[in-house]
């Protein structure tokens, strides 16, 4: 039997009641492991209505593909794997499995709830001060109040500082985050803070050189040079690691790992360095 050609190209429908950024997360940790074959995106949000419902399906029949959903009433669940049962088409509730094992576990019935993640709890509003806080504290800002952070973060021009700044606050943590100049002193907040973690973030001389090369490519300003000297970058780099060592931060390499990789690894640093802290006080 000849074996059948893999696909350049899918469609993949993701059917919520909610917004769908839930299943736009779970399908991009999907889609990933197929690199090499290109994911069509159709979200189809708020679908809480039979009606609703007969639109999306058109929209499936029009372009058939994967269907993934998370939708509470389970008639509208039901209807939408029947439509695509009769289109040859898999139908995933990707919540089910999990609620199940949930269920079994706690020996209860879930309480099912519309974009239940998204209610106006604590939680939210913890989130809502942690970006405020990150906004207010970005590059530098108000070091005054460094020690009122979560995590802080250190390191030189381009190591994405502010982007895993705002995932971190977006997670819930208060995240300040300061560049370093070797020619400048760090704030005197910075080496006297207790309450948060500070990281350092570095990456290789020649990763940073590269996104600083096509920052400036369009300024045309000579004064830039030494902004891309290769030998200064390795100064800079070396400045960040001595300073690091003094005080006992760790230091993250970023060159090969995304913003969601190098916020996972500082997450478990901060929750180890709290159990450990509550294990001294306790």
């Amino acid at each position: 039997m000849q074996k059948k050609a893999p696909k350049k190209s899918f469609h993949l429908h993701l059917v919520s009641d909610a917004s769908g950024e839930t299943l736009t997360m779970i399908a991009k940790a999907a889609t990933v492991q197929y690199s090499l074959i290109r994911a069509i995106h159709h979200v189809h949000p708020l679908v809480r209505t039979r009606d609703q419902l007969g639109d999306v399906v058109e929209k499936i029949h029009a372009n058939p593909g994967i269907v993934l959903y998370t939708i509470v009433n389970a008639d509208l669940g039901r209807e939408l794997e029947n439509q695509c049962k009769k289109m040859g088409l898999p139908c995933i509730a990707v919540l089910e499995p999990i609620l199940n094992a949930f269920g079994q576990y706690l020996g209860a019935d879930s309480t099912p709830v519309v974009a239940g993640q998204h209610v106006l709890d604590a939680d939210y509003f913890r989130r809502v001060d942690a970006m405020q806080f990150s906004m207010m504290h970005d590059d530098g800002q108000n070091t005054e109040t460094l020690d009122e952070a979560d995590i802080v973060l250190v390191g030189i021009s381009r190591t994405s500082k502010t982007p895993t700044s705002i995932y971190l606050a977006n997670r819930g943590y208060k995240t300040a985050n300061v560049s370093l100049v070797p020619d400048l002193p760090v704030p005197e907040t910075l080496e006297t803070a207790e309450r948060p973690l500070i990281v350092g973030l570095t990456a290789t001389a020649e990763r940073i050189a590269e996104i600083r090369h096509n920052r400036v490519m369009s300024f045309n300003d000579r004064r830039l040079q030494d902004y891309v000297d290769m030998d200064r970058i390795k100064e800079e780099i070396a400045y960040t690691r001595r300073l690091c060592q003094r005080h006992h931060w760790p230091i993250i390499d970023v060159s090969r790992r995304s913003i969601e990789e190098t916020a996972a690894d500082i997450i478990r640093r901060y929750q180890d360095r709290q159990v450990a802290r509550a294990a001294q006080e306790g």
